[in-house]
C-alpha cells in the first residue's frame, strides 16, 4: 500500500473552519485587553522589558504592541492594524486595537447562531459607509491659521499623553515644527508637509523639559574639524559638499614603482596640489563655512584655517538636505562645479555649544527656513524617548488638519453619536442583516465606555445618560476622560481631526471583515 504524502510540516497545528474563526475573535480580544488600560487621559503607563535589557515606558498602542512577540496570525495581524494607523495618520493607535476588539466580539453571537460569515461582512461593509457619512456631517470646518484653534486641537491630542503635565509647551512645539516645515509647490499648488525627513527630533538627556525648543533652524551633533577655526560666526556664507577633501585613492589596489628618490617626493607633491586645488575652488566663493559628507584631510584643514574658513566634515545625508532647506544652499557633488547661487546666506547664527559632555552645532536665526530641529530635554532617556513619541503623534495631528481641515468631537462622542445613528439605521433593514449591522453599532459604543471604566466611573448609568444626550441630537457630547462625567465637547473644547476618526472606524471595521472571512488558519 502506498505511503501518504505529506505536503504540509508535519509539526503545525491546522485550525479550520468554526474553530479558526472563534481562535481568530479571541486571539484579537486579547489583544485588545492588554491595551485597553492604555485609553484617554487617565490611562495607565506600561513598564516592558525590551530584548536588549532596555526599558521602554509607554501608554502608546504602537509601541506597546511592537515590543510584544506573538504566535498567532490574527493577533499578528492585529499588531500590524496598529503600525498602518500610526505610519497613516499618526494617532489612535490604541482606539483602533480597542475597536476592532470590539467589532469582533459583536460577531461572536452570530457565527455562533450559525449567521453565514458572508451576511456578517455584508452588514458590517453596510454600516461601515453609513459610519463614515454621519462622522463628515458632524464633522466641523477649523481654519489652519487660526493659532488658539490648532492649540487646542493638539491639545486634545496630548492630554491623553504622559506629557500633558507640559501640554502648553508641547502643543507650541509641534505646531511651529509644522508650520515649518510645510510648503506649497509652485505650479502644481500642492501642499506638502514632511516632518519625518525636515522635522529633526534631537534628544539631548540632562536639563529640565522646560528647556525643550524649535529652533529656527539645525542642530548637529558635530564640532569644528580643526581647534583653530572660529566656532561662531555672524551670517555665515555656508558651501554643502558630498565629496571627500582629501587626494583621490585608486578605484582597486594600485602599485607604483619608482626609480629614484626624486620621483617619490613628486608623488607626494601631486596629492598636495591635488587637495589644494580642490580648496583653492572653495576659496573663490569666499564661504564662511564649509559642510561635507565626506571626510577634510589635514592640509585641506590647513588651507581652510589659512583662509579664515570653518569646516565640518561626516555629516549624515539627511542633516545636509536639512542644512540646504534652511539655508538656502545647494548640495555639490564636485568641487569643479561650485558656483556663487550654491552658496546659502539664509543662515542669521552660526555657533557651537558644549551641552553635557558633547558638542552640538547650531545653524539659527534663519530667514525662511524649511526645515527644523526640535531639541528635546528631560532627566533621563527613557522619559525623553516617550516625550518624542508624544511629540510626533502632536505633529501628525497639526499636519493631517493641514491635508484636511475638518474636525470631529473628540471623549467617545464621534463614536456614540455614529452609534446611535447607525441604532436607527438597524430598524429600517429587512432580514438577517439588521442583527450584523445593530451589533456594528454597538461595537462603537466601546471607546465612551472604555474612557469611562479608565477613570473608575460608573459605565453602564454613564452611557445611558450618554445615549439619551445623543437620541436628542446632541452629538457634541462625550466623556470627559478626568472625572468620567457626561459633558459638552465644545465648551470642554476637545476635538480631534476627522481624518483620524475615519482612519480609526476604516481599518477597525475592514480587519473586523477579514478576520471572520477566515476559515483556515495554520499556527507555526
Amino acid at each position: 500500500m502506498q505511503a501518504p504524502v505529506l505536503v504540509m510540516n508535519t509539526n503545525m497545528e491546522r485550525e479550520s473552519g468554526r474553530k479558526a474563526q472563534l481562535s481568530n475573535i479571541t486571539a484579537a480580544k486579547t489583544v485588545a485587553d492588554v491595551i485597553r488600560t492604555s485609553l484617554g487621559p487617565r490611562s495607565m503607563l506600561k513598564m516592558l522589558l525590551d530584548p536588549m535589557g532596555g526599558i521602554l515606558l509607554t501608554n502608546d498602542g504602537n509601541a506597546i504592541l511592537r515590543e510584544i512577540e506573538v504566535d498567532h496570525p490574527a493577533a499578528k495581524s492585529m499588531i500590524e492594524l496598529s503600525r498602518t494607523q500610526d505610519e497613516e495618520v499618526g494617532d489612535g493607535t490604541t482606539s483602533v486595537i480597542i475597536l476592532a476588539g470590539e467589532v469582533l466580539a459583536q460577531a461572536l453571537p452570530h457565527i455562533q447562531n450559525n449567521i453565514h460569515p458572508i451576511i456578517i461582512i455584508s452588514a458590517f461593509k453596510k454600516a461601515l459607509e453609513d459610519a463614515l457619512q454621519i462622522v463628515e456631517e458632524i464633522s466641523m470646518p477649523v481654519d489652519v491659521n487660526n493659532d488658539e484653534e490648532m492649540l487646542k486641537l493638539i491639545k486634545s491630542s496630548i492630554g491623553t499623553k504622559f506629557v500633558s503635565t507640559w501640554s502648553d509647551l508641547m502643543c507650541k512645539l509641534a505646531l511651529d515644527a509644522v508650520r515649518t516645515v510645510a510648503r506649497v509647490e509652485e505650479g502644481t499648488g500642492r501642499r506638502e508637509v514632511d516632518i519625518k525627513r525636515y522635522a529633526r527630533v534631537e534628544k539631548i538627556p540632562g536639563g529640565e523639559i522646560e528647556q525643550s525648543q524649535v529652533l529656527d533652524g539645525v542642530i548637529l551633533n558635530k564640532d569644528v574639524t580643526h581647534p583653530k577655526m572660529r566656532r561662531r560666526i555672524e551670517n555665515p556664507r555656508i558651501v554643502l559638499l558630498d565629496c571627500p577633501l582629501e587626494y583621490k585613492k585608486g578605484e582597486s589596489q594600485t602599485n607604483i614603482e619608482i626609480s629614484k628618490e626624486a620621483d617619490w617626493n613628486r608623488i607626494l607633491q601631486i596629492e598636495e596640489e591635488q587637495v589644494k586645488a580642490m580648496c583653492d575652488k572653495i576659496i573663490e566663493l569666499k564661504p564662511d563655512m564649509v559642510f561635507t559628507e565626506k571626510g577634510v584631510s589635514d592640509l585641506a584643514q590647513h588651507f581652510f584655517v589659512k583662509a579664515n574658513i570653518t569646516a565640518i566634515r561626516r555629516v549624515r545625508k539627511t542633516d545636509n538636505n536639512r542644512i540646504a532647506r534652511a539655508t538656502g544652499a545647494t548640495i555639490v557633488n564636485r568641487v569643479d562645479d561650485l558656483k556663487e547661487s550654491d552658496v546659502g546666506t539664509g543662515c542669521g547664527l552660526f555657533n557651537v555649544e558644549k551641552i553635557g559632555d558633547e558638542y552640538f552645532t547650531f545653524l539659527t536665526q534663519c530667514k525662511e527656513p524649511k526645515a527644523c530641529s526640535i531639541v528635546l530635554r528631560g532627566p533621563s532617556k527613557d522619559v525623553i524617548a516617550e516625550i518624542e513619541r508624544n511629540l510626533q503623534d502632536a505633529m501628525c495631528v497639526a499636519r493631517n488638519v493641514f491635508f484636511s481641515p475638518s474636525l470631529a468631537p473628540g471623549g467617545g462622542a464621534t463614536e456614540m453619536a455614529v452609534s446611535v445613528k447607525l441604532e436607527e439605521k438597524a430598524k429600517l433593514l429587512e432580514g438577517i442583516e439588521q442583527w450584523p449591522y445593530r451589533s456594528a453599532a454597538e461595537a462603537l459604543e466601546v471607546i465612551p465606555r472604555t474612557l469611562i471604566q479608565n477613570c473608575g466611573g460608573n459605565a453602564i448609568k454613564t452611557l445611558t445618560q450618554l445615549r439619551a444626550k445623543h437620541a436628542n441630537s446632541e452629538h457634541t457630547f462625550g466623556i470627559d476622560g478626568e472625572t468620567g462625567k457626561v459633558v459638552d465637547m465644545t465648551q470642554h473644547g476637545i476635538w480631534e481631526p476627522s481624518a483620524v476618526k475615519v482612519q480609526t472606524i476604516k481599518t477597525a471595521f475592514e480587519v473586523g471583515t477579514i478576520m471572520k472571512n477566515t476559515i483556515a488558519g495554520f499556527v507555526y
